[in-house]
C-alpha cells in the first residue's frame, strides 16, 4: 500500500515539477515522513535526504526537455549557480546536526510564511505595472547562497523562492516555472551526494542508502518521469493568473499536511 501511495504521489510530482517548477520538495517531504514513520524523530531527515535525490532526477530531466529558448534567460547566471550549490552544501550539512521537530515545523512556518506573502505582497498574484520596454530580469547572483543553504537546510528545493522571485522579475508563470527546475538543480544536487554519503540513523532499516530510502525514492520517480515527458512535450494551455493562484494554493495544502503529519 505505501509503495502504491507514493507511485500516485511520483504522478503528483510529475506535474508539480512541469506546473510549479517543484521538482519534488514540497510535495514529497510529507508523504516520505508518512511512509517512514516508523523511524520515529529521524524520519524527518530521511524524508529531506529522499526528497532531495527525486528532485535531482525530476529537475534534471524536466530541465533537459524545457526548450532552449526558455533557458536562455538564464545565460550569465553562472556565478547565481555556483553559490547556490554552495549554500545548498551549507544547509545540508546544518540539517545533519538540527534536531528533527524543529526542522518540521520550520518547513510548516517556512512555507505558510511564503503563502502569505505572495497573498498580500504585490508582484505575484497582481503584478506590478511595468513599462513595456521592461525585459524580465534574472536572480541577482548574491540570492544563490542564502536561498542554496534554507531549501537544502528544510528539504524544499528552493523553487518556493525562486518561481516568486522570477515572477516578480517581470517573467510569465510558464517561463518562471520552467526556469525554477534547472536552479532546483543546482540545490539539491549537492544535498542529495551528501545524504547519500552520510551514515543511516542508528535504528533505521538496512535498506536505506545514507539517509536516502532507495524504495521510496525509486517509486516516486516512477510515477513522475513519464509525467514530465508527456507534459513538456503537451504543456496545458493555463492563464497566467489562474496559474499563479494555483501555485499558492498547492503551498497552503503541503503546509497544512505537513503540520497534521
Amino acid at each position: 500500500m505505501d509503495m502504491a501511495i507514493l507511485l500516485l504521489i511520483g504522478l503528483v510530482t510529475g506535474v508539480t515539477t512541469v506546473l510549479f517548477g517543484f521538482g519534488g520538495g514540497f510535495v514529497a517531504v510529507p508523504v516520505v515522513v508518512w511512509a517512514d514513520a516508523e523511524l520515529g524523530t529521524d524520519a524527518v531527515r530521511v524524508a529531506t535526504a529522499t526528497s532531495a535525490l527525486v528532485m535531482v532526477v525530476n529537475a534534471a530531466f524536466a530541465t533537459a526537455v524545457t526548450p532552449r529558448r526558455v533557458l536562455r534567460a538564464l545565460r550569465g547566471s553562472g556565478l547565481l549557480l555556483v553559490l547556490l550549490a554552495a549554500g545548498a552544501c551549507a544547509g545540508a550539512l546544518a540539517s545533519r546536526y538540527a534536531p528533527p521537530e524543529p526542522v518540521r515545523w520550520a518547513f510548516v512556518l517556512y512555507v505558510a510564511a511564503t503563502a502569505v506573502d505572495l497573498l498580500l505582497r504585490p508582484g505575484f498574484l497582481r503584478p506590478r505595472d511595468r513599462a513595456s520596454t521592461d525585459a524580465p530580469r534574472g536572480l541577482p547572483a548574491a540570492a544563490g547562497a542564502p536561498v542554496g543553504a534554507v531549501a537544502a537546510f528544510l528539504g524544499v528545493g528552493g523553487s518556493v523562492m525562486t518561481v516568486p522571485a522570477m515572477r516578480r522579475a517581470g517573467h510569465p508563470m510558464g517561463v518562471a516555472t520552467a526556469l525554477a527546475n534547472p536552479l532546483t538543480l543546482a540545490v539539491a544536487l549537492p544535498a542529495a551526494l551528501l545524504s547519500l554519503a552520510a551514515a543511516p540513523p542508528p535504528a533505521a532499516p538496512l535498506d536505506l542508502v545514507g539517509l536516502v530510502d532507495p524504495s521510496a525514492a525509486a517509486a516516486l520517480l516512477l510515477g513522475a518521469l513519464p509525467v514530465i515527458a508527456v507534459l513538456r512535450r503537451h504543456p496545458p494551455r493555463i492563464p497566467d493568473r489562474a496559474h499563479a493562484w494555483a501555485y499558492l494554493f498547492l503551498l497552503t495544502v503541503v503546509a497544512l499536511a505537513m503540520a497534521i503529519r
